[in-house]
């Protein structure tokens, strides 16, 4: 305590504030998201079909992938396209900014045979003269 000029006793302000449960805290949500983030980026779920020597697509730097849904939702990335007619649109504007134009098709095997066909054409009327189709290895 301190005494004043006029012989008052003036009590000293301490204005600290403990951080240390803050710390802590934020420790904790930073372990959180770093451990579910990567659960995140999955993408669309597609049953493949499966081939010996299915080619891998992870090796391949930036893949530009076309997935076909088991409900026949079309998607370009994780960006879904109504229809395969308005593919071709969103093709030529993401292959204008790309140097690659390869793409990659992936569909599930039971998505009807036409349907992946319509997709195919949409993406040969934007250009495209590389077209992957994308399988898997057998389980065994």
């Amino acid at each position: 305590m301190e005494v004043g000029q006029n012989g008052n006793r003036r009590r000293a302000m301490l204005a600290q504030i403990n951080v240390t449960p803050f710390v802590d805290v934020m420790l904790v949500l930073l372990i959180i998201f770093m451990i579910t983030a990567p659960m995140m980026e999955k993408g669309v779920d597609v049953a493949l079909p499966e081939i010996e020597n299915a080619p891998n697509l992870s090796a391949i730097k930036e893949p530009l992938v076309i997935t076909v849904t088991r409900k026949g939702k079309i998607m370009v990335g994780s960006n879904q396209v109504e229809t395969a007619a308005k593919l071709t649109p969103v093709l030529l504007q993401i292959l204008s900014e790309r140097d690659d134009k390869t793409v990659y098709l992936e569909a599930d095997k039971e998505v009807p045979y036409g349907q992946v066909v319509k997709v195919m054409a949409a993406v040969k009327r934007a250009g495209v003269t590389k077209l992957g189709m994308v399988a898997q290895e057998p389980e065994k």
